[in-house]
């Protein structure tokens, strides 16, 4: 095998099929990159874990054609220092050189006949914008649960209807949902699926804008997504298990709202929560015509600042997890945020509005839990 490209696009490549390459693998040959170049001036890349699978290929220089597996780990560090020049892959023996300008690396290869065969991409369901997708899945992901003692929160439920997309997420204390539209094959799709948010998070990240191709398998229970686009591929089984019953949580109407301009809000709870101590909270006390917002309880230090807002309702006190906070207000990305109360042990929801009073961007939902306030 031997095939020269630019360094740039061999980076990006392994970049991007590295990304399932596990950290601790459970056999050696799971920690490698499989590199096949043929004939026709193509080169694919792959890498499977046994749960996320990623492809990617690009046109390349091919003198002679092959396949090797690599480890993946240092051909993605050797890659990107590599120098801004073409790249020359070869091999030689049992050891594959690496040939840049003046730089030279060999790497060990690993037997590739014992690399698993990779899931085949399920049929296509639809299309979707990449930036869309990737604002969307930005929003939702942050309010999956990190805590893998509790598995099935750590995903985001997929619901599809038609040409309608839901993405829900929740770790109990806060809980986000985002509305979109996408294109599908058939008019009357209709599909569930839980999809890891890590594994979500990354691929809608990497892939970037441009149209994205998803695909999910079908028969008895779906078990696989795939997404494709501009030539990488990449596929996720999905989890199992029953997700709770979370759309219900949203109330249904909000005696009291409140609106501020969100950057405004994103600031001062970043400055208040200097004084916040571990686990500690930001109080919000909502009054006519201003939001006090403070924290630090003892003696060593405490913080305040106010800020203009408009109620509609009774005054209302509420403190929050400064961290939550500032990771749904961070997600609604429009200029005004309004709070939503029920009562003040209840959840809060939060949506984004262009201007107090203005109507709801109701694509976008987050929902926190308060604090209880010591009386």
């Amino acid at each position: 095998m031997k095939f020269t490209v630019e360094r740039d696009v061999l980076a990006d490549a392994v970049a991007w099929t590295s990304r399932a390459v596990p950290a601790r693998p459970p056999v050696p040959v799971l920690a490698g990159v499989r590199i096949t170049a043929d004939t026709e001036g193509t080169v694919r890349l792959a890498s499977f874990d046994y749960e996320v699978s990623a492809r990617g290929e690009f046109p390349a220089e091919v003198d002679q054609s092959g396949e090797v597996l690599v480890s993946g780990r240092l051909l993605r560090e050797i890659a990107n220092a590599l120098p801004h020049k073409p790249v020359t892959l070869s091999l030689e023996g049992t050891k594959v050189s690496v040939t840049c300008g003046a730089s030279r690396f060999t790497l060990a290869t690993m037997p590739v006949d014992q690399y698993p065969s990779l899931p085949e991409l399920p049929e296509q369901s639809g299309t979707i914008d990449g930036a869309t997708l990737q604002q969307a899945v930005a929003q939702v992901t942050s309010a999956a649960s990190r805590d893998e003692t509790l598995p099935i929160l750590t995903g985001v439920r997929v619901e599809i209807e038609g040409s309608h997309i839901s993405l829900l997420a929740t770790d109990r204390y806060r809980l986000a949902l985002r509305e979109l539209e996408w294109k599908p094959s058939k008019s009357d799709i209709s599909a569930v699926a839980l999809v890891r948010a890590k594994t979500l998070g990354d691929t809608a990240k990497a892939l970037g804008a441009g149209e994205v191709t998803v695909a999910l398998s079908s028969g008895q229970g779906l078990d696989l997504i795939g997404f494709e686009a501009g030539g990488l591929v990449t596929t996720s089984l999905l989890m199992d298990g029953d997700y709770p019953a979370v759309r219900r949580l949203f109330p249904e109407s909000s005696p009291i709202t409140a609106t501020v301009r969100t950057q405004d809000i994103i600031d001062a709870t970043r400055r208040v929560a200097l004084v916040a101590e571990r686990n500690s909270s930001v109080r919000l006390a909502f009054a006519e015509g201003e939001v006090t917002l403070d924290a630090g309880q003892s003696d060593d230090a405490q913080a305040s600042e106010a800020l203009t807002a408009a109620l509609e309702g009774e005054p209302i006190t509420v403190a929050f997890n400064p961290q939550y906070l500032l990771d749904g207000l961070t997600a609604l990305g429009s200029e005004y945020v309004r709070f939503g109360f029920t009562q003040e042990t209840k959840p809060v929801e939060f949506v984004g509005v262009k201007e107090p009073g203005g109507e709801i961007a109701a694509d976008f939902r987050y929902l926190l839990v308060p604090i209880r306030i010591a009386s």
